[in-house]
Parts: structure tokens; sequence; C-alpha cells
């Protein structure tokens, strides 16, 4: 059953595997290029939480921008993390410039899994995902399509997170020795395009005579999940402080840890997702309501006022004045450019 499992993923993946920027043909030879490893690294950090849709862009400019992990390493942090606004899960960001440094520090990337889980923002998942795919070493490499595939074929009813070990030892069984890298994204792809969250293409299924989920009549109540949580609603607000009949916009950095770190961003009053912020303006003057936006996070949705005044006097704390007509280049994360679109579109 093993070699009947893998043997025939493969030859589905041969016939049907996406046609992706940082992918090597499937069953092609790896590449002989130093920029090979970097390439598979960086679009799986992009990955992390994030659709193949979404990071199709930001991975061909980064590659344009920064070809090499030697030239990433090079970049300053405010660059790096002005180019990832927009992309969300920002920790990604600050992450991908320390293993950068380290990495050329050292030379190159190590290509064992043990090694490479060492790296600054590496897990589990994205050691063993490089090891697999950049270097051919056998790695179970166990993503959310991945765990969904094996939870169905060997029916393990478990509730998640417990069903976790069962999940990836029952991956580690079907991991072949030859190929590991296409076999893992075989079975993403499979994951990702048939055996779907919801409503699994089952019948186009090249495992489906092998799948104990399907035999069994119910493959998409797999894995079992626990019941979701209430997101909790927050309230916050971001201040639109301008100079100069509005010709420049006070920006900060949030701090490098909690949500949005070393993001530019307008100042606010402190929310979170733990509880709303104060509501109070870091000066005193004449501020107008310019409306509201809303911005959901993993763990809390957020509706966020935006007020504006116009003042010589900046706030208290580290910032700087920035050219309202160039605030496309300042890499603010999705929540502040939302709430400067609306200030733009309101003053």
């Amino acid at each position: 059953m093993t070699a009947s499992i893998s043997d025939i993923l493969l030859g589905w993946y041969d016939a049907h595997a996406r046609d992706l920027p940082w992918r090597n043909p499937p069953g092609g030879t790896l590449p002989d290029d130093p920029a090979w490893p970097y390439r598979v690294w960086l679009s799986e950090v992009m990955l992390q939480q994030t659709t193949v849709a979404a990071v199709k862009p930001y991975f061909a400019k980064f590659t344009a921008r920064w070809p090499t992990v030697d030239a990433l390493a090079a970049a300053p942090e405010d660059d790096v993390m002005a180019a990832w606004a927009g992309l969300g899960y920002y920790s990604r960001a600050r992450n991908l410039v320390k293993c950068a440094r380290e990495v050329a520090e050292r030379g190159g990337f190590p290509a064992t899994e043990a090694e490479l889980r060492q790296l600054p923002g590496l897990g589990d998942y994205t050691a063993a995902a490089i090891a697999a795919i950049a270097f051919g070493q056998r790695a179970v490499v166990v993503d959310a399509n991945v765990e969904r595939v094996a939870a169905r074929l060997f029916a393990i009813d478990e509730l998640l997170p417990a069903a976790r070990k069962a999940i990836r030892a029952a991956a580690g069984t079907i991991t072949p020795a030859m190929r590991a890298g296409d076999f893992a994204q075989a079975m993403m792809d499979l994951g990702s395009q048939i055996c779907t969250s919801k409503a699994p293409r089952c019948l186009l299924c090249p495992l489906r005579e092998l799948c104990a989920g399907y035999a069994a009549g119910d493959p998409e109540r797999l894995p079992v999940k626990p019941a979701k949580k209430p997101v909790p609603e927050r309230r916050g607000t971001a201040f639109w402080i301008t100079r100069n009949n509005g010709a420049e916009v006070w920006l900060v950095t949030r701090p490098g840890s909690g949500m949005l770190g070393g993001m530019r961003a307008l100042p606010d009053d402190g929310w979170s997702a733990q509880g709303d912020g104060s509501g109070e303006p870091p000066v005193s003057g004449e501020w107008r309501m310019l409306g509201a936006v809303r911005h959901g996070f993993t763990h809390a949705h957020l509706t966020l006022g935006v007020i504006a005044l116009d003042t010589d006097t900046p706030p208290p704390g580290e910032g700087q004045w920035w050219p309202v007509s160039g605030i496309e280049d300042a890499g603010l994360a999705t929540l502040f450019a939302k709430a400067t679109r609306l200030a733009l579109a309101s003053v």
C-alpha cells in the first residue's frame, strides 16, 4: 500500500502539478544554482498562512530586488519590511532578515532538516519542506493541506491538535525516499486542488480507492477540528497628524514585538487583540473625525476610527514626517494603508 500511494500520487503530480514560479518541474534534476535553496526558502516563508495568489507578486518583487540570500542579507531591515507590507504576519519578515543574515554568514543554506530547524523563523514544517524540495532529502512535510489529506486517507478521527502526532506518523509511512520534494508538493497540490476543506472532489482523486475516509462515506468531516471560539471585537483610534497644510504626515515604527511589529504605521491609541484603545489623542487640538475602517486579525476584529489634526507640533516619541505624496513608499501595514486611504479621501 505504501508504494502504491506514493507511486500513484507522483504519477498524478507529473501530469497535474501547478506551474509555480518557485518550483522545479516534476521529476526534474535539482537546479545546480546557489539561488535555488533561497527561492525555495523564500517561497515557503511567504506561503505560511498566505495564499499562493497573494504570494506570487511578492515573490516576484523580492527575487527581482534581492535575487540571492546575500543580497537580502545586505538589505536594510526597513526596506524589507516595507516590501513585505500587505502580506501580513509581519514577524515572518523580521525573521526573514535575521535568517538571511545568518545564512549569508554561514556561506549558504544547510542541507539537513535538523540544521535548517536551527535557523531563525524555521519551524518543523518549513525545515522539512526546504530539506525535501531544495535538497532532495527524505523529510516528512506536513502543512495544513498535507494534514487534511493524511487524516482522510487514514481516517484519523482524533480531535486536533492531539491528532497531529498520528497524522505525522501516517504521512511518514507514505513518504518515499526518492522524489521526496515532489511527493511533498504533490500532497500539497492534492490538498489545495482536490482534497479541499469543503466539498472535496473525491471523484477526481487519484487516491480515492485507497482512502479510508472516502470508504467510510464522509471524508469532509476529517480532520476533526475543535469548535471555533468567537473572535472578539476591538476598537481603536488612529491619528492622521499632518503639517504644512497636509503635505506631510507623522509616521511611527511599531515595536518589534506584538501586532504589526516593526512596521511603519500611523500613531494610535494602544489598541490590541486583548483590549480596546484609550481613544486619547497624543496631542491636544481641534481633532476631526474622518470615519473608521474595519480589519480582521487572527485573534480579533478591529474597528479603527481615524481622526485628523494639522499641526506643526509632532506628538511625543520617535517618528518622522513623511511626504503624503509618497505615502505608498512608506510600506504601511494593510490596516494603516486602509486608514490612510480613508484620510486622503476625507481631507
